[in-house]
């Protein structure tokens, strides 16, 4: 009796102990994308020189000066992004200081956007991908692989802020649930709240032509979605930022990267809550590209110096709380999509040469 009673505890703790370390693993990841945010304002907060300056600002920017300026650089980026620097710095990883010595970079040619993306999401620098206007992808991405893995079928969906995304993903290639500015999230049963971002997105003004919506608009149909279906992988790309940037509002684009990281923030908050989501999910963020420095702040591509230099973040229970890492070498963007993959248990391959795992951050 002793003898089986034994082995009963031991058959208990083995339970037990592969319940925590299953409570451990990253089973859904939301990926979220931020169009040509510098690397600049994520560590260092607003630039003195453009806050101050007429030209960049559209507006009085005594409000503005208030909201984002200090002149320690620590408290400067926590104004800008609080939750990056409340939640992020603690308890994930940022990579991207080049003063502190972590570099981080595109490794396309061209630094501008679908190539961008079309690296972080296939992890090729494909040099065919020359153009914003390139046509459907041919190049495998992450989210139509992990779509084929077991239990992830059906269930990894996107939402975008420039119709250009779907073209990335190829979406008439893998049949993958993309939602593009101002398509409606269609279905049975769909929350009130999924009808309401549905409808109100229409209502918003279309400063960018019918290819690009308001973030704040993209965020509240991908959320409501979030919450009515919880999908396990979601990837949210948002462009804003991009958006202002090249009409020269410094205002506006650091309203755009404030309002980013409060919508990160709402995700991460509400990810704590939801049995579904909370202990087993990932946040990763990300730029396409980066931007010029100076007078070129407004700019990027290959003719725009510095505008491959990024970033990037993790946070989630599978993530070692390194926080802003220091020293760390170069990293590349086509190591994204391995990395991402990897956090969920699988092996991402591709018939192209691809950017290998960021070890620190699978670890």
């Amino acid at each position: 009796m002793k003898k089986k009673g034994i082995a009963l505890l031991l058959i208990s703790l083995v339970s037990h102990f592969a319940i925590a370390q299953n409570t451990n693993k990253a089973e859904n990841i939301i990926i979220i994308s931020i169009d040509g945010l510098r690397w600049h304002e994520v560590f260092q907060g607003a630039e003195q020189q453009l806050i101050a300056s007429k030209k960049y600002n559209s507006q009085d920017s005594t409000e503005r000066i208030k909201k984002y300026w200090a002149d320690n650089e620590q408290d400067r980026r926590t104004k800008l992004m609080p939750f990056v620097w409340g939640t992020i710095a603690k308890q994930g990883q940022l990579y991207g200081n080049r003063n502190e010595g972590s570099l981080v970079n595109v490794k396309n040619t061209f630094w501008f956007s679908y190539p961008g993306r079309n690296e972080n999401l296939t992890g090729y620098p494909d040099p065919k991908v020359n153009s914003n206007d390139y046509p459907d992808n041919p190049n495998k991405n992450i989210l139509e692989f992990i779509d084929q893995q077991k239990g992830y079928k059906g269930k990894v969906v996107a939402f975008a802020s420039w119709d250009a995304v779907a073209r990335i993903i190829n979406r008439n290639r893998n049949g993958l649930m993309v939602n593009n500015p101002f398509e409606d999230v269609k279905g049975n049963n769909l929350t009130e709240a999924q009808k309401l971002a549905n409808e109100a997105q229409h209502y918003e003004p279309q400063l960018w032509g019918s290819g690009e919506r308001w973030d704040a608009s993209t965020f509240a149909v991908a959320k409501s979605y979030i919450m009515a279906k919880h999908p396990k992988v979601v990837y949210l790309d948002l462009a804003d930022t991009d958006d202002h940037a090249h009409e020269g509002k410094y205002d506006f684009y650091l309203d755009a990267t404030h309002n980013i990281d409060a919508m990160i923030g709402s995700l991460w908050s509400y990810i704590q809550k939801d049995p579904f989501y909370k202990g087993n999910t990932t946040i990763i963020v990300m730029p396409d590209h980066g931007r010029g420095e100076g007078k070129q702040w407004t700019s990027h591509g290959s003719g725009t110096p510095h505008s491959n230099d990024t970033w990037f973040m993790a946070l989630g229970p599978k993530i070692k709380p390194l926080g802003e890492v220091k020293n760390n070498g170069q990293i590349y963007q086509d190591q994204y999509a391995k990395t991402i993959v990897s956090l969920l248990g699988f092996n991402f391959t591709s018939v192209n040469p691809i950017g290998e795992v960021i070890e620190s951050v699978v670890k």
